[in-house]
């Protein structure tokens, strides 16, 4: 028997092979979809765990990315059990890094983390024009997009996304996240929320759908 706890310790601690062996253990016995979710919430937790040890100092970013990508492999071993894993998509995520930046540090850990949370998410990747946002936004219909931005200048093209998506009639939920966002940029910018932290980030996706 799967013993949660355990489980939800050991990704705290990034353990990664007693988590992938426990879960493997726990596949083997063909458990119900209903079982297989609390697995999957039992690691969730998990990366709770990674996101207080980061904010607290004791974990560094690549902790932080090491810990979403193990988060990842231990839904894998687990998909079988929850039926290809399309039951799952708990939302879509359009997400990229904005006109004019290049970096992609925070946006790949938030796009690892959203996925082992459940959600689909389609990655523009970086320097990504005001156009390419709507475009994409049209043809998939997320319910929310992400913007990422490390630079100063990214709060104005985050701003002109934003607009032209709303006159293009995009009816998505807009979350913003990087070193330069603030709870005034995210008024500027028109955003419906935002963030500094992975991890936050997806509890905010979360509460948004």
């Amino acid at each position: 028997m799967l013993n949660l706890k355990i489980l939800t310790q050991a990704l705290g601690d990034l353990e990664e092979d007693q988590v992938i062996e426990m879960l493997k253990e726990f596949a083997d016995t063909s458990p119900s979809e209903t079982e297989a979710l609390e697995a999957v919430a039992a690691c969730q937790a998990g990366m709770a765990i990674v996101g207080e040890l980061f904010e607290q100092g004791e974990y560094f970013v690549g902790d932080l990315i090491y810990a979403g990508e193990l988060l990842t492999d231990a839904i894998n071993v687990l998909k079988p059990a929850l039926g290809g894993g399309a039951s799952v998509a708990i939302g879509t995520i359009l997400l990229g890094t904005v006109h004019g930046d290049l970096h992609d540090i925070g946006k790949n850990i938030f796009k690892s983390m959203s996925e082992a949370a459940g959600f689909e998410v389609v990655d523009l990747g970086i320097d990504v024009e005001v156009d390419t946002f709507v475009r994409k936004a049209q043809e998939i219909k997320p319910q929310i997009i992400g913007m990422s931005g490390v630079l100063t200048l990214a709060i104005d093209s985050m701003k002109d996304t934003v607009v032209a998506l709303k006159a293009a009639g995009v009816d998505a939920k807009v979350i913003i996240g990087g070193n330069p966002v603030t709870k005034e940029s995210a008024v500027f910018v028109g955003a419906d929320a935002f963030t500094t932290n992975a991890a936050e980030g997806v509890k905010i996706c979360q509460g948004l759908v």
